[in-house]
């Protein structure tokens, strides 16, 4: 009998075993699989656009073209500025700014040292489709793969800079795209432009010549039609 009572407690200590042994592994699939969630711990900023610090404090030693702030709530870009030294007296700066909600420019002086804040801006990037007979600009969304349309007035001169197929990087300000900012070396080829004049050496002859993109800049008097050339968006050269 007491051997039989002994077989029967070693069963049970198997079973008791198994039992927790296969808990066990349940547990620590389940742990695996939380922890190799593709969504479970990713940083948000792994998944959304690129976007500016949050109402970052600068001041005028911060500032140069092409930084966008907000002021009275709306958001203004450095198109220039410029510093005047005093011979008495902290130096000051006098900046331009272009408000990209209402399209205006404004130019104000300020004391070295004056505080602003950085505008909150989500840039992504994009790719023109098609523009309608209001003028109005879409785009494809190259992320989300969404169709955007922008009004000609945010668009104004960057579009001649803007064919079929441009991909141009949108920013947006409280949900409204309020720029389309194309790249600053492109690519194009020269669609129409004046023959190249036999013999003509000089070193400062250019001539006008009409881009694929749509725009018309001058060019070194030896370029052809059919040519490709990089270009200077901004200088436009």
């Amino acid at each position: 009998r007491g051997a039989a009572k002994m077989t029967i407690t070693t069963n049970t200590d198997i079973l008791f075993t198994i039992s927790s042994t296969m808990k066990l592994q349940t547990t620590v699939a389940a742990l695996f699989a939380i922890t190799n969630s593709a969504s479970a711990f990713a940083p948000a900023t792994f998944v959304t656009r690129t976007s500016s610090a949050l109402n970052v404090a600068i001041d005028t030693s911060d500032i140069k073209n092409g930084l966008t702030v907000e002021i009275d709530g709306d958001p203004h870009k450095v198109l220039d500025f410029s510093i005047m030294k005093q011979a008495r007296g902290a130096a000051k700066m006098t900046i331009k700014f272009k408000n990209l909600t209402r399209g205006n420019t404004i130019e104000n002086t300020y004391r070295s040292g004056e505080k602003f804040e950085t505008a909150e801006v989500t840039k992504s990037p994009a790719q023109f489709t098609y523009e309608d007979e209001s003028g109005n600009y879409y785009f494809m969304d190259m992320e989300s793969f969404e169709e955007i349309s922008v009004s000609a007035k945010v668009v104004e001169d960057r579009k001649k800079w803007i064919g079929e197929g441009s991909e141009v990087t949108l920013v947006t300000f409280k949900e409204q795209v309020i720029e389309v900012a194309v790249p600053k070396t492109l690519v194009v080829t020269v669609v129409e432009t004046e023959p190249n004049v036999k013999g003509n050496t000089s070193q400062g002859h250019t001539k006008p010549a009409k881009l694929s993109c749509g725009a018309t800049i001058s060019v070194p008097g030896f370029i052809s039609e059919g040519e490709t050339i990089r270009v200077d968006s901004e200088k436009e050269v």
